[in-house]
């Protein structure tokens, strides 16, 4: 009997998986190195595509979040503090979307608290998009350990001019 539960709940695991990764076809197309695999492809630097309906904002704050994520996957930290430290990586991104929100609030926009959809509890839009970029930050980083997904490969930004310390000759 013992023996007929296990097999049964083996059985159910993988066939959730199996429904997870589309039959098993996600993973041998991220092992050929598919960009449709495990590993998201990044879009161009200023031309995040809004997933799921997200305004720019969140769009932004989304491809913030994939980038640090990525990059900061290869520590060997707990997935949850590199997640936090893409959070904070993120900071101003998230700042600006929730300026954003704010702005659109007080000019008639929705309300500023209504119960959650997931949970029923009172919440904002504040604490959802924190809610969502810390979700999405761990999953980022998740899904590129998984499947060992390369960070993004950007050319460096061009480096703003030193500035003068206060007591040097320069000033």
């Amino acid at each position: 009997m013992r023996k007929v539960l296990i097999l049964t709940a083996v059985a159910a695991a993988a066939s959730g998986l199996a429904a997870c990764q589309e039959g098993g076809q996600g993973r041998s197309r991220a092992a050929a190195g598919d960009a449709d695999g495990l590993c998201k492809p990044f879009a161009a630097p200023g031309q995040a595509a809004a997933p799921g309906g997200l305004d720019q904002g969140g769009a932004a704050v989304d491809d913030c979040l994939h980038r640090w994520g990525y990059t900061l996957a290869r520590s060997t930290d707990e997935a949850g503090a590199v997640a936090q430290a893409a959070l904070a990586a993120c900071s101003a991104p998230l700042a600006r979307w929730n300026q954003q929100t704010l702005s659109q609030a007080a000019g008639g926009g929705p309300p500023m608290e209504a119960p959650s959809l997931l949970t029923g509890e009172p919440t904002n839009p504040i604490a959802e998009h924190n809610s969502f970029a810390e979700g999405r930050a761990l999953f980022y980083v998740v899904q590129a350990r998984a499947g060992k997904c390369d960070p993004p490969r950007e050319t460096a930004p061009a480096q703003t001019p030193a500035v003068a310390a206060p007591n040097s000759p320069d000033r």
